[in-house]
């Protein structure tokens, strides 16, 4: 069952916003969104929160320049994910555009490596004879790793945002807002966002030192936005003001054809155009492109695509990219169509929590998984892949998704901390973590895992609530006002535009045998709508919460109802 409930917008922040100049929708939906004043709303980069207040970022930038001049070789070490290739490639970019001659990049194999600056992969980086190794999107839980690194002679830089655990590595400079002691006014910048802090303190200090020259030119770092963008959307970390920021920057550089070789072939991969790029485009387009080869092959090929200026290169692996993610698709339709078929033998409503394991199932693709079971059952859900190939007494990998109720790494803390001998290792954030368990306790962690929900999660927070502005305007349901609302910046923590009606349901039919199309209308108005894995039949009038969309075929652009859930009028 689904509860609607709707945003609040106080009528004289709302009055206060439209007289600042904002569009009278706009300053409606900005004001339910806790947005004060106009000002909240800056788009130039001078009111961005400056890298001073980033503890971290001096020392790093001192130790990179020193780098520079010493000529000594750097190997950076990214994650296998969105928001991990787009910060490797932004600090390949940044480093060689302020004049490093030695840098490289290492990224581990999901399967063969696991998670983050492991041992093993540090002996991959020491092949590469790295003086100093910095990590990006990784490395703030990797106590072992450093310390590995450290024993071969290598300095360490740490960049990262997620969530330190009790004892920090001992590298020698961090940079992550979430470590204790940092101020910077956004804990939520993601690992592409910290590296973007990096490279801007690093051309300071090297302007500082009076490095550029006529030879030696002062690179244009806003021209690295795109990525920035594109990994702090496709991370689903918070959109605070900073980050919306860095996001609306981005786009606008997209907009303006101003991209990446390899930006501008995963657009071309997923048939969209960089002029009329979105934050749906990078979450639901570009992202998945770039996970896909994490998760299925070598995240090399998505890092390569990001950071070549050959755009012939770029579409062939952008190419290449988007078959994997069709491949991705349908390893991950299987595994969700075991899961369902699993589901349905159990009562959900009796259990607080979920944890999943399929013997074949792909551990590359766990984690989406889990995320649709989460989205379907309004459950914690952790999904299991065996770790390697095994005859079944090794370990299992898990991925969790979690619902706003719930700080899903903190009940794994919590669980570690009570049953210390469960959980091999663990990470993540509020919303999503991973795990290590060893297959044989699977059925004892599931039963945990449940027992623990129940006792941090109310029971009527397992409700599945779907918060919306009420509704629209008939007036507003344009072609227009979808446009107004592409444009601008919404994600997680900032949702974007969700509204609610009663239509009468004229039409229906099932696409593919899966996806809901439906002709709606109410007085004076008919709209098509669509509802994308959804194949129930749908009664003669309906309550309807739904987002507005753009709809393109065959040239011709129009009005679409995007429905995420009904229910009977």
């Amino acid at each position: 069952m689904t509860r609607l409930t709707q945003r609040q917008a106080p009528a004289p922040l709302t009055r206060k916003l439209t007289e600042a100049g904002l569009h009278p929708l706009l300053a409606r939906l900005y004001a339910a969104r806790g947005i004060t004043s106009a000002a909240e709303l800056k788009t130039d980069l001078g009111a961005l929160l400056s890298p001073e207040s980033l503890k971290g970022t001096k020392e790093a930038a001192e130790l990179l320049a020193d780098a520079i001049e010493a000529e000594v070789r750097m190997v950076i070490v990214a994650d296998y994910d969105c928001d991990g290739a787009t910060a490797c490639a932004v600090g390949l970019r940044a480093l060689r555009g302020m004049g490093a001659r030695d840098v490289h990049y290492v990224v581990p194999d999901r399967v063969i490596h696991g998670y983050g600056l492991s041992p093993s992969v540090v002996a991959e980086v020491a092949k590469l004879e790295a003086d100093i190794l910095i990590t990006v999107d990784n490395g703030i839980a990797s106590v072992d790793g450093v310390a590995a690194a450290q024993a071969l002679g290598m300095t360490v830089l740490i960049t990262d945002h997620h969530l330190p655990g009790e004892t920090l590595p001992t590298a020698e400079v961090i940079v992550n807002p979430n470590q204790p002691g940092c101020s910077f006014a956004s804990k939520n910048l993601a690992g592409v966002g910290v590296m973007f802090y990096v490279a801007l303190a690093l051309r300071a200090e090297l302007r500082r030192r009076g490095w550029f020259n006529a030879e030696r030119p002062e690179p244009n770092l806003g021209a690295l936005l795109d990525l920035v963008a594109l990994g702090t959307v496709a991370d689903v970390v918070k959109l605070d003001a900073n980050n919306r920021l860095l996001v609306r920057q981005g786009l606008a550089r997209m907009r303006a054809g101003k991209v990446q070789a390899g930006i501008k072939a995963l657009f071309g991969a997923a048939g969209r155009e960089p002029a009329r790029a979105t934050t749906f485009d990078m979450g639901f387009a570009l992202g998945p492109r770039l996970n896909a080869a994490g998760r299925l092959a070598d995240m090399a090929l998505g890092i390569e695509c990001l950071i070549t200026d050959d755009y012939g290169r770029a579409f062939n692996i952008a190419q290449d990219l988007d078959k994997l993610n069709r491949e991705r698709r349908s390893i991950e339709e299987e595994m969700r169509d075991a899961a369902l078929a699993t589901l349905e033998e159990t009562h959900i409503d009796e259990s607080p929590a979920i944890a999943l394991f399929e013997p074949e199932w792909h551990q590359g693709v766990i984690g989406i998984v889990a995320g649709r079971i989460k989205d379907r059952a309004h459950r914690p859900t952790i999904a299991f892949a065996r770790a390697n190939d095994h005859d079944g007494d090794g370990e299992l990998k898990g991925s969790g998704r979690s619902i706003a109720a719930l700080h899903l790494r903190d009940a794994l803390d919590l669980i570690t901390k009570r049953h210390p001998d469960l959980i091999l290792k663990f990470g993540g954030h509020a919303m999503a973590a991973g795990l290590t368990i060893r297959e044989a306790d699977f059925p004892r962690f599931r039963q945990i895992f449940a027992d623990t929900v129940a006792e941090l999660v109310p029971a009527k927070d397992l409700q599945r609530t779907l918060e919306t502005d009420g509704a629209l305007e008939t007036g507003y349901m344009s072609l227009e006002t979808a446009r107004l609302l592409d444009a601008e910046i919404w994600g997680q923590g900032f949702a974007a535009p969700l509204f609610e009606d009663v239509f009468q349901v004229d039409k229906q039919r099932l696409l593919k045998e899966r996806h809901l199309k439906l002709q709606l209308s109410k007085p004076g108005a008919v709209f098509d709508a669509i509802q994308f894995n959804c194949a129930e039949n749908v009664p003669g009038q309906i309550r309807a919460a739904y987002r507005l969309s753009v709809n393109e075929y065959q040239g011709v652009a129009s009005v679409q109802l995007m429905l995420e859930y009904f229910e009977p009028a």
